[in-house]
């Protein structure tokens, strides 16, 4: 009997397991996480992107916005013009914070309404529960929008902006 070669057979499986992974690296490189950020760099309201963060429920992409971005058209935009891409994955929007004291303010003043409207799904208070808390303070402005996945709330003042993405179903707890 012939006694198995530990080298050749350590070696080879290095080898094929570099191909394969070197292979999965480039693929999701090329095929995936590329057409995403040509998608991205093409929105107006879009200041910078980062590469997506992908795994198989879900694609991350940081933005950084212009304080006059529409929320709503920009997430919109990139799940139908990335579809091929995203396909049935939770499309997640990480966006880069320019707040301040004032709109983090205003946004824990009214988070306790919201939270409750998001929990009712009576998504027709969020609106008002934002401007109502918005009353007290000087040269803020809320914009609130929803659509099939999300509701949308951009609040600005004079030298900053805050953008919240609330998601309309609630996440469901798995099976222990």
């Amino acid at each position: 009997m012939m006694k198995p070669r530990v080298i050749p057979i350590v070696i080879t499986a290095a080898i094929s397991a570099s191909v394969l992974f070197g292979g999965w690296a480039v693929y999701n490189q090329v095929a995936v996480a590329a057409p995403l950020e040509k998608v991205t760099k093409g929105i107006q309201g879009i200041v910078s992107s980062e590469k997506p963060v992908m795994d198989r429920n879900k694609i991350a992409i940081s933005l950084e916005l212009t304080p006059d971005a529409n929320l709503r058209d920009i997430y919109e935009s990139i799940a139908a013009n990335g579809k091929d891409v995203v396909g049935d994955r939770k499309l997640e929007l990480n966006i880069e914070e320019k707040s301040n004291k004032q709109l983090e303010d205003l946004w824990y003043a009214s988070m306790f309404e919201v939270a409750e409207a998001m929990e009712r799904k009576t998504y027709s208070h969020i609106p008002d529960a934002m401007k109502e808390a918005a009353k007290s303070m000087k040269d803020v402005t809320v914009t609130t929008e929803m659509d099939d996945t999300n509701v949308y709330i951009t609040i600005k003042n004079s030298e900053a902006v805050k953008y919240i993405v609330l998601p309309r179903t609630p996440n469901q707890l798995e099976a222990w």
